[in-house]
């Protein structure tokens, strides 16, 4: 049996997420702030395998996707009992996108770690943060090749869960190593961000 996905954060990058799950027959709880019945039309176009639910409900699954905006991951915390559980961070820590784009001052730290922090004891593995989500929306397949999805983290067993879950979407997945010196390289400003690799 497949595992369940919660996902919180019904922006581009959670929406477009979703999407893939459902078509691969995942089971999908998507959550945002402003509750379940702001995402009656994104369920309804999304179809079945999804429903809408709170963030805590979204905590409640097997896997749980971190799709929401950086000035909301100290809510997280309270959401759940995270020890164990594997989490997958698809944030970017980006302020503000206007009048240009600013990011979050997190010193040395990787954006990864400083999660980590609102989800103790969890599993993190970051990755779906690194493609422009009209990118990441397309067809994992190229020509005979297949789209590239970076994943980073500390705990080999749920990296290797979550990995299984982006071939079965049909990616091909890069392994960069530990959050450390990994999910840096995925952050904004890091060496793959925006980088759309195939791989053949």
């Amino acid at each position: 049996m497949k595992k369940t996905f919660g996902i919180i954060g019904a922006g581009n990058i959670g929406q477009t997420v979703a999407r893939h799950l459902v078509k691969a027959g995942y089971q999908v709880v998507l959550s945002n702030s402003q509750g379940p019945d702001s995402l009656k039309d994104v369920i309804d176009s999304i179809g079945s395998g999804i429903a809408a639910g709170s963030a805590a409900d979204a905590a409640a699954a097997d896997i749980v996707l971190l799709a929401l905006p950086w000035s909301q991951i100290a809510t997280l915390t309270a959401l759940t009992d995270w020890k164990g559980k594997t989490v997958i961070d698809a944030t970017n820590h980006f302020v503000s996108f206007s009048p240009d784009f600013k990011l979050a001052d997190i010193g040395d730290k990787a954006s990864t770690e400083v999660v980590a922090e609102y989800v103790p004891g969890a599993n993190i593995v970051k990755s779906f943060n690194t493609l422009y989500f009209k990118i990441l929306g397309l067809d994992p397949q190229e020509g005979k090749g297949k789209r590239v999805m970076f994943i980073s983290g500390n705990e080999t067993t749920s990296k290797t869960e979550v990995a299984a879950v982006i071939v079965s979407l049909g990616f091909a997945v890069i392994d960069l190593g530990t959050l450390a010196h990994g999910s840096k390289l995925q952050q904004p400003g890091g060496a793959v961000a925006t980088l759309n690799l195939v791989k053949y």
